[in-house]
């Protein structure tokens, strides 16, 4: 955090879910306080601001966190905040807000800080911080596999590194986390004085059943966006994964899920990236959207809208058990015995 400038700066932290930004906010929050006349750190801004009652408590908890009281009672706490705040040097973190509607619910004005305020806004919206003119963005690195590594030493084993005979179990769960801290976090500390049976059994099932409190973390950011954008990214997630941006786009196009908009809004909310002009998208972010396709029917993919594993496509077309719940399937001719499907297999 920059102290050179005696303007208000707003940095802004964004990534997807679960790496790190409202841990680095609280970090940095910590370590600089001291050096400021006020703070406050509002956590959980989104979801409180999706309420009147949280709504005032953002602005009460602001109001008392700067000035010190605890019994703030005002008509017009947006008054109150431009009038106490315009000459006070304060840091603010407002965390997790998703986008400019909540943002301006609450009615923050970030003009109204005294010089050489900075206020810290974590998100997982880059546009958000461009609509609010962020300059200074901050987005988070994934672990790399030696970091992974020991924080699952710490978490699971309490030790450096992992004991015997739990070396390749945790590189294996390592791989799976993707270097994600909040998948590491929740994974290891679950497995702490479990059994290598049991370390296998969980890492079996992760193959098929992503972690609940995982998903609901990485899903905030899906049921975000809109019905279409809903739509793109499940296709990604189930067919288009490391191809081509603009041959995917044109595919996309004809089905009217408009590209052009849907991609650059997948992007700003750090759901895919482009690497090389592939579609690149998280494995954690791949099983989230898988396991949303298949809902609560996880034995019965006739009743999925995407098919995409070759065995699933093959038992609908072979047993003419399709429905017209089936929108979307990828099969490859090469090493599939399409002599033994004909066209009454993709007719309703």
């Amino acid at each position: 955090m920059s102290f050179g400038s005696v303007g208000v700066q707003t940095i802004g932290i964004c990534g997807m879910g679960g790496i790190g930004k409202t841990t680095l906010a609280k970090a940095a929050y910590n370590e600089f306080s001291d050096r400021f006349e006020g703070t406050s750190f509002l956590e959980n801004f989104g979801e409180y601001s999706m309420t009147p009652d949280g709504k005032v408590h953002l602005k009460r908890k602001l109001l008392s966190d700067i000035i010190k009281r605890y019994d703030t009672e005002c008509k017009n706490m947006d008054h109150e905040v431009k009038i106490r705040f315009r000459n006070k040097r304060v840091l603010v973190v407002i965390d997790g807000v998703e986008d400019i509607k909540q943002f301006n619910s609450v009615a923050i004005d970030l003009t109204c800080f005294g010089p050489g305020s900075r206020i810290l806004i974590t998100t997982r919206n880059k546009h958000l911080l461009e609509q609010l003119d962020v300059a200074n963005i901050y987005s988070p690195k994934e672990l790399n596999y030696d970091e992974s590594v020991g924080l699952v030493s710490w978490l699971a084993f309490r030790t450096e590194k992992p004991p015997e005979g739990f070396g390749e179990l945790s590189k294996d769960l390592v791989r799976y986390c993707g270097g994600l801290p909040l998948a590491v976090e929740v994974l290891a500390a679950f497995l702490y004085k479990r059994s290598l049976s049991e370390w296998e059994s969980t890492l079996e099932q992760l193959k098929q059943i992503p972690d609940a409190d995982i998903q609901a973390k990485l899903q905030v950011s899906f049921d975000a966006l809109d019905a279409v954008q809903k739509d793109t990214f499940l296709d990604i997630s189930c067919f288009f994964i490391g191809m081509d941006e603009d041959y995917v786009s044109c595919i996309l196009d004809g089905c009217k899920l408009y590209p052009a908009i849907g991609l650059s809004v997948l992007k700003e909310r750090c759901l895919i990236t482009v690497s090389d002009n592939k579609l690149i998208m998280h494995d954690l972010l791949r099983d989230m959207g898988r396991q949303i396709v298949r809902g609560p029917s996880r034995n019965n993919c006739e009743g999925w809208s995407r098919l995409w594993d070759p065995d699933d496509v093959i038992d609908v077309l072979e047993n003419y058990n399709g429905t017209e719940a089936i929108e979307g399937l990828s099969l490859k001719a090469e090493g599939t015995p399409v002599e033994n499907l004909e066209v009454e297999h993709f007719q309703t």
